[in-house]
């Protein structure tokens, strides 16, 4: 293998295995070669394949299936939720959120939308309102902003009908856009009367306000999420190890 950088060489097999998955050339659910045929056709040792795979897998790209080999990680709406949702009833247990989608919107990015997308002034994105429900009641307001070029023909559901799976299941099966990693900024703020319509909280209702940008495996920002949760019968939960 040349090394066409001064990375580690683990990480740049780690790199170009990466690049297969991106590009669909090893597509979802699909088997990839043994280990001693990839470690042979990379030309790298037994070990610097290991650990670029290892890479992989913790960024829930590939799973290994015991007795069976490694496979391209299929996402489903329980994993993603697991990874990416952190939301908890006061007595601490997972909530399963629906999603009722209320609009759906393209124009050009204002300077935030740009500036956290890494997009030109002006580029084109889309923009999603919708709520959350957790047993029946709206408790997340939330707006989604994404990039029109990595999103073309955007089509969601509108409500009554609902999102049927997770929607970064949806970038992926729909889009071939692959969620792996999310920055999130939180903080403190009120319930204004659009957080009142949608979620029937009084003005003024204590709300956390959860600002996230998500990224693909190609390492690009491909959505902007703001978030207003209501918190009276609500946490957000962090697990530190």
């Amino acid at each position: 293998m040349r090394r066409p950088d001064a990375r580690p060489l683990y990480v740049q097999v780690e790199a170009i295995l990466n690049d297969r998955i991106v590009s669909g050339t090893w597509k979802s659910g699909q088997a990839i070669p043994a280990e001693p045929d990839l470690a042979a056709e990379l030309g790298v040792s037994a070990g610097t394949l290991r650990r670029a795979l290892a890479g992989l897998e913790r960024r829930h790209l590939i799973e290994r299936r015991q007795g069976r080999g490694t496979y391209v990680a299929q996402q489903t709406s329980q994993q993603a939720l697991g990874q990416f949702f952190r939301v908890r009833n006061l007595a601490g247990r997972p909530v399963e959120p629906e999603t009722v989608i209320t609009g759906v919107t393209t124009g050009p990015a204002s300077e935030e939308e740009a500036r956290r997308l890494r997009l030109a002034p002006g580029e084109a994105v889309h923009r999603i309102e919708r709520s959350r429900v957790f047993e029946g009641e709206p408790r997340i307001a939330e707006r989604i902003s994404l990039p029109a070029a990595l999103f073309p023909e955007l089509t969601l559901p509108l409500a009554p009908k609902q999102l049927g799976t997770e929607i970064y299941v949806h970038y992926r099966n729909a889009h071939g856009i692959i969620v792996v990693q999310a920055e999130e900024n939180l903080s403190a703020t009120a319930a204004m009367e659009a957080d009142q319509a949608v979620l029937g909280c009084p003005v003024g209702t204590p709300l956390l306000l959860i600002e996230r940008v998500t990224f693909d495996a190609a390492g690009r920002p491909v959505e902007l999420r703001v978030s207003r949760l209501d918190t009276r019968a609500h946490r957000y939960a962090v697990e530190i190890a």
